[in-house]
């Protein structure tokens, strides 16, 4: 049975003559996933069509998703759902729950008829660039959380400078793609000269950073915030070995160390927001009742997700910067 039939003088172009043919056969039943498709060449010469009229073709099929193409052997029905209208690379540095809150908004903002498919780098330059390198073409958008790795700019040049979105922290490398981004040293400071009154009562503010995983704007931004209103502070980079001191605030950046922290005050018999003050980053549901409640700077991972998923829609070419607070809490 012909799968592909081109009409002359019918309206429409050839290569969405190709796709409504290829869908139709799907929803008919003729071809199912797992389903080889006639190859490119015999399109081509049955129909009298350019290669490239039906490479147009599979490619659209390919980047939602339908279709896959397999070298040496052709091109093969991956999904049954014709009625995908884009399939998305979404490349995240490392699961945790607010990303999860990111995840689910973006999924929500771009509703049912779109595929996203998620990967992880942590934060390995490799693993980087080879998830890129095997999917290019693949997707008909990427969404690529870089964090602070560097050198990324050169892979994902492989990428269509039209389809490409960066997620979270923008490189000075990557000003040239659309972005929703945190400002870090800018939220860390004004977040910090927000709850200065109970900071003051605090004999020195203690930063946990680790180098290779957290954004330079952090660091920044607390030794300014420290330097501006002379805040003893210690930038430190693990909690091994180390015992608590009456007067210490801790700002934690992962949630691991935040738990940490309150096991070593109960250890030590200290009082939390008495003998030690906590400010963590990036605000979850535990941490509003975990100890009383854990005060948080935070940016809003709903919204990001919610205001991404508008700007792949509307193909929106734009640099947003997310909104971040502080959220005071028995911690402090």
């Amino acid at each position: 049975m012909e799968i592909v039939k081109i009409k002359e003088n019918y309206g429409k172009p050839k290569y969405k003559q190709i796709i409504a043919s290829i869908e139709d056969a799907i929803l008919n039943g003729v071809l199912k996933k797992g389903d080889k498709l006639p190859s490119l060449n015999r399109i081509k010469d049955q129909h009298s069509l350019s290669r490239d009229t039906v490479l147009t073709a599979f490619n659209e099929l390919k980047t939602r998703g339908i279709i896959q193409s397999i070298v040496g052997k052709g091109y093969y029905i991956t999904s049954e759902n014709v009625e995908l209208n884009q399939k998305i690379f979404l490349l995240f540095d490392e699961f945790n729950s607010f990303k999860e809150d990111l995840y689910n908004s973006f999924l929500v903002g771009l509703g049912a008829d779109v595929q996203v498919d998620v990967f992880f780098h942590h934060f390995n330059l490799e693993v980087f660039n080879k998830l890129i390198n095997d999917n290019v073409g693949d997707y008909s958008c990427y969404v690529i959380m870089p964090a602070n790795l560097k050198g990324v700019e050169t892979v994902i040049k492989r990428l269509p400078n039209d389809k490409v979105y960066i997620l979270d922290q923008i490189q000075s490398e990557l000003l040239e793609y659309p972005s929703i981004y945190q400002n870090f040293k800018k939220d860390i400071y004004q977040g910090l000269v927000a709850g200065l009154e109970g900071i003051k009562k605090y004999k020195k503010a203690i930063l946990l950073y680790d180098r290779e995983h957290q954004p330079q704007g952090i660091l920044e931004g607390f030794n300014l915030f420290c330097t501006d209103y002379a805040i003893q502070n210690e930038v430190i980079e693990t909690l091994s070995n180390r015992t608590l001191s009456k007067g210490e605030l801790y700002i934690l950046l992962e949630d691991k160390n935040l738990i940490r922290i309150i096991k070593r005050t109960k250890e030590q018999d200290f009082k939390l927001a008495q003998d030690i003050g906590i400010i963590s980053y990036n605000d979850t549901l535990l941490k509003e009742v975990v100890e009383g409640g854990i005060t948080t700077i935070s940016t809003d991972f709903t919204h990001m997700g919610e205001r991404l998923a508008q700007m792949i829609l509307n193909r929106e070419f734009a640099q947003v910067e997310n909104p971040n607070h502080l959220i005071i809490r028995k911690s402090l």
